[in-house]
């Protein structure tokens, strides 16, 4: 696991199943009818119960891309799940792409603040079906993470847990590359 310093908080990179964390929080890549769907939405729904995921979600629904919207954890470990619908990547428009990537992490980490939690687990959101690619998408989580950590609040924890090595090693070069001091 890498662990990075930001202010008082900390930023971990590492690869496992989202659905095994222990935090306070972790983050679904939801579609924005926040509706069972494949992958990592897919594998949430199941670990947590679908039923009981699934009438806790409808009075949410529609999450616009961008923003995020919290639910009790069920049978999870982690208290809650925040679902966070980032955007299907666009190659005509990575600007727009960008800013919406960067909005479902900043909602996500401001509803956690709001709740008073400590701790968020984060899948790569956007990466699986919506395309976005992984190397552009770890760069604006990882910017998009040390900035509300750095704004302070009750997160002191942000964990990135990536399902297969090439992620991990995407996110560690973001990391690399937009300055990361690893922790002591």
């Amino acid at each position: 696991m890498d662990r990075y310093q930001i202010g008082p908080a900390t930023l971990e990179l590492t690869r496992g199943d989202i659905v095994a964390q222990d935090v306070d929080a972790i983050v679904n890549a939801a579609n924005e009818a926040l509706a069972e769907g494949g992958g990592v939405c897919g594998a949430i729904f199941r670990a947590a119960g679908r039923e009981a995921l699934a009438a806790a979600c409808r009075p949410l629904a529609p999450c616009p891309t961008g923003e995020a919207r919290i639910t009790p954890g069920f049978a999870l470990r982690a208290r809650h799940i925040i679902h966070a619908v980032g955007p299907v990547y666009r190659a005509d428009d990575p600007a727009t792409s960008a800013r919406l990537l960067a909005a479902a992490y900043t909602s996500s980490l401001a509803l956690a603040a709001r709740h008073g939690l400590a701790s968020v687990a984060f899948p790569s959101i956007s990466t699986g079906i919506f395309g976005y690619p992984v190397e552009e998408a770890a760069r604006v989580a990882l910017a998009a993470a040390r900035k509300a950590l750095a704004a302070g609040g009750s997160v002191t924890l942000v964990r990135f847990v990536l399902w297969d090595a090439g992620s991990l090693a995407a996110y560690r070069e973001a990391a690399r590359t937009l300055g990361f001091m690893p922790a002591a």
